[in-house]
């Protein structure tokens, strides 16, 4: 697994700007947290996805707050950790959290 770490501003635009290509998958977690950590480590115990086709980027929340409510302001969701999102055309199509975030639900909305 091969998470791109998402620590700056500006590449939230370049990611918006990649899912126009690509869906591009979002992890949101908190390193503090076992649930975040559970979630986390479900989803790579499965991953498949090639990270050419499917760029992965993970967001530290406790490193990059700023980031996390950028995220929640421009696809207007509501801010949890962990959370995942999938960002497709430049809008969230996809968001679990907690113990919702499994790997299955993210391929099957990946292959749709």
């Amino acid at each position: 697994m091969n998470w791109l770490n998402l620590s700056d501003e500006d590449q939230l635009a370049s990611l918006n700007d990649l899912s126009f290509k690509y869906p591009v998958i979002i992890l949101k977690h908190s390193t503090r947290c076992s649930i975040s950590c559970m979630a986390k480590d479900r989803l790579e115990r499965k991953w498949t996805f090639d990270s050419e086709k499917v760029p992965s980027y993970y967001l530290d929340v406790l490193l990059s707050r700023n980031i996390s409510n950028l995220i929640a302001e421009k696809y207007s969701i509501e801010h949890a950790s962990p959370q995942v999102l999938i960002i497709k055309n430049g809008k969230c199509i996809y968001s679990a959290s907690h113990s919702e975030i499994f790997f299955e639900s993210l391929l099957g909305v990946i292959n749709n």
